[in-house]
């Protein structure tokens, strides 16, 4: 059996993800929010499972980042085993240092 690291939202990565469901809500299905739900499920449980699967960022040799979707990005960084989520970004806006 596999090990699996610990997921550790950050405050931005939760508030990034609210703002990521409004913006669904206000203009998707409810069929698009959960399909949107089971694709981060997904991508989180891979996250968990192998975290070194995505590369390093190019601003930062600790941050990794996971294209979720064309539109939306995971950042992360791996301490011990416990993987630290930092934002779910919208690929449509403009970067911060990652």
């Amino acid at each position: 059996m596999k090990s699996t690291y610990k997921i550790d939202w950050s405050d931005e990565a939760l508030n990034s993800l609210r703002d990521i469901i409004e913006y669904l809500e206000n203009r998707w299905t409810r069929k698009e929010i959960e399909n949107f739900a089971r694709l981060l499920d997904k991508q989180l449980e891979l996250i968990a499972s192998n975290p070194y699967l995505f590369p390093k960022g190019s601003q930062s040799n600790n941050v990794r980042k996971s294209v979720l979707t064309r539109q939306t990005s995971i950042y992360y960084s791996i301490k011990g085993k416990e993987v630290h989520l930092i934002s779910i970004f919208d690929n449509r806006r403009r970067p911060k240092n990652f």
